[in-house]
């Protein structure tokens, strides 16, 4: 592989600043080429992110709000990329990866900064948004191009952390990751290259600040307590299969491979679940003894001391 072009989110202000970024990130990828160096350019665009400020451009283009204007936007700067890069004859030499962090935001946005248009996205069928530890706000969209090597026209099911992207670029690049540290992220380049469907991850941990709140194991999502989290008593019940009634209460169980919409709580059906999901959180706990986490942000943590 020579060159990797990776997107990710990251909130920016002002309405140029697309522009501004990708004139930058094509100036850099031209620069590159022209000494004959490889690239790995990460370029943060920032459509969808509240607030949605379009340029004259595109403002009013998609008939939607400024959302939808924001989300045009977008699609047209990416296609410059993908258009330098066919110009500088290197678009079969370069792996570009497409892909966000998080879901979108939920109605406390969405009115922020629109002039009464809607200022969110939609998870479709998915429980929750932004912020929450759900498949709404923790499943989302990447898309991989790197002819020659990816599949076109294939889509995968395995399950894929964003935290993976390190470690599998660095196997494909021939780099080793360093040693004296945990590695959060596994190689998953046998999923790029078609060698595997279901991957090299078996469990996935979300929290929501410092707070470890949910664990997927495979097909399993076992919510450990509620996503409320600034609640009290029984908004924050943490209990067992006892507390607040047996379907009611947490360990929540469900299976997102066959219920991807969170509709049914299977933990009284399949409690057994609950022994390779603790193993997972046991294993986390074993490694902070000598390697323990910075102090996380929490931003939810409204008015209870949060940094």
């Amino acid at each position: 592989m020579r060159r990797c072009v990776c997107r990710k989110q990251l909130v920016l202000r002002g309405t140029q600043t697309l522009d501004q970024l990708t004139d930058k990130g094509i100036d850099f990828m031209k620069r590159q080429h022209g000494a004959g160096k490889p690239f790995f350019l990460y370029l943060p665009f920032s459509m969808g992110h509240a607030p949605n400020l379009p340029s004259a451009q595109f403002k009013g283009k998609s008939r939607i709000g400024n959302y939808g204007d924001k989300m045009m936007e977008g699609d047209f700067h990416a296609g410059q990329i993908l258009d330098a890069l066919k110009d500088l004859g290197i678009d079969d030499d370069t792996m570009v990866i497409f892909a966000s962090d998080n879901g979108p935001s939920g109605d406390e946005f969405r009115e922020f900064g629109n002039q009464g248009t809607p200022d969110m996205g939609n998870t479709g069928p998915f429980r929750g948004n932004l912020g929450e530890a759900t498949e709404g706000s923790i499943r989302t969209a990447a898309i991989i191009r790197w002819p020659g090597h990816v599949k076109p026209n294939t889509i995968s099911y395995a399950m894929f952390s964003i935290m993976d992207f390190m470690p599998t670029l660095a196997s494909i690049v021939g780099s080793k990751m360093p040693t004296d540290r945990p590695i959060d992220g596994v190689d998953q380049s046998d999923v790029l290259f078609g060698k595997s469907t279901l991957g090299h991850r078996d469990s996935l941990l979300s929290f929501i600040g410092p707070e470890l709140v949910a664990v997927r194991v495979k097909q399993w999502r076992v919510y450990l307590t509620d996503m409320h989290a600034t609640g009290e008593g029984m908004q924050r019940l943490a209990g067992s299969f006892s507390a607040n009634g047996m379907m009611g209460g947490y360990p929540k169980v469900y299976n997102i491979e066959m219920d991807p919409h969170e509709e049914l709580n299977v933990a009284g059906l399949f409690p057994w679940t609950m022994g390779p999901a603790l193993e997972v959180v046991r294993a986390y706990e074993r490694g902070l003894k000598e390697h323990p986490n910075p102090p996380a942000p929490n931003v939810t943590n409204f008015g209870r001391g949060a940094p």
